[in-house]
């Protein structure tokens, strides 16, 4: 989901602030990757793989006589290292209990390390295939082990994660677009107007459904962030970790309502589910389409994001996105 607006201190992070928010990554080249993942006592064969990531930096290092590792740089200044090590507590705490999520490796009793500068955390490699979503039997499946990590998440909240709000994906993402050149000046109230009616269809649809329990989540669980093998599913990439409601790990796997209604028949096998969150998912569809705007709007700066999103310039982009914004609205 790529939530991109918490710019919390960096303690213990050494020499982060000499980072630059216009090319945060402009030093990480491969050899400081490499002395990154030697410092931990691997030795790198020197195989790099750069792997798709605009929000983190992201590589899979070959090491000798050993599997290759994933080293994840983080995105300076985005998480305080409390947040960091909140989400690492949480893999490994869903890791002890059997469940199957890539956990950060720990070096020296330490998940979040450093290296002039950055921020980084190892991982092991694991492979796999996106998921099946026309397969009861897959999504079955992924309800059974969505509600185990939800049992997981229910025991304690987050302290430093935040939670998915409105103040998260619409209030601070429609402030980045109002305030960025990628949205023509001819557009800025018909944009504001747009998104306006979604927030407030959105906080009507919450008030609607009422209070409902929140829980530490994935927060991102869309298919990409689903690995299947031989030997079934297993989950990666908890960094958009949040508190939030249960259906948030759900919606995103669901193509149509009988896909939501496998998943809720496997979760129902290992937690209760409360069907008045069903209710949300067209406001979280919509709080997450203005949000992608928004995030990309913040990291315009970021070389990575012009090349990958060059549409997002154009001012036809604009206008097809706040056709979208009032048709979300109208559903909700």
């Amino acid at each position: 989901m790529h939530f991109a607006y918490h710019h919390g201190g960096d303690s213990g992070s050494r020499g982060s602030a000499t980072l630059s928010l216009e090319a945060p990554y402009a030093s990480l080249d491969p050899d400081r990757v490499l002395d990154a993942v030697t410092a931990c006592g691997l030795w790198p064969d020197g195989r790099l793989l750069a792997l798709n990531s605009y929000e983190n930096r992201v590589w899979q290092v070959g090491i000798e006589d050993a599997s290759p590792v994933i080293a994840k740089f983080y995105r300076p200044y985005r998480w305080s290292d409390a947040a960091i090590l909140e989400e690492h507590a949480f893999a490994l705490e869903l890791a002890a209990d059997d469940l199957p999520v890539v956990a950060p490796l720990v070096f020296g009793g330490r998940t979040l390390l450093h290296h002039e500068g950055f921020r980084y955390a190892l991982t092991p490699r694991r492979g796999g295939r996106a998921p099946s979503l026309e397969s009861a039997e897959q999504l079955e499946w992924l309800g059974r082990l969505i509600a185990r990590i939800h049992s997981v998440g229910a025991r304690q909240p987050f302290q430093h994660r935040g939670r998915i709000d409105r103040a998260t994906l619409i209030e601070q993402p429609m402030s980045a677009v109002l305030s960025s050149s990628l949205l023509p000046p001819s557009l800025h109230a018909a944009y504001r107007a747009a998104a306006e009616r979604v927030d407030q269809a959105v906080a009507h649809r919450f008030e609607a459904v009422g209070p409902v329990r929140q829980l530490r989540l994935h927060g991102d669980c869309h298919p990409g962030n689903v690995l299947w093998t031989d030997t079934g599913p297993h989950f990666v990439d908890l960094d958009d970790a949040r508190m939030g409601p249960a259906v948030q790990d759900l919606w995103m796997l669901a193509n149509d309502e009988a896909a939501m209604q496998a998943l809720l028949d496997g979760y129902q096998q290992m937690r209760d589910f409360d069907f008045s969150e069903l209710a949300l998912v067209p406001a979280l569809r919509a709080m997450r389409q203005l949000h992608y705007a928004g995030w990309i709007a913040t990291r315009w700066h970021d070389p990575a994001f012009p090349a990958a999103f060059p549409f997002v310039a154009e001012p036809r982009w604009w206008e097809q996105h706040i056709t979208d914004l009032h048709e979300l609205a109208d559903e909700l």
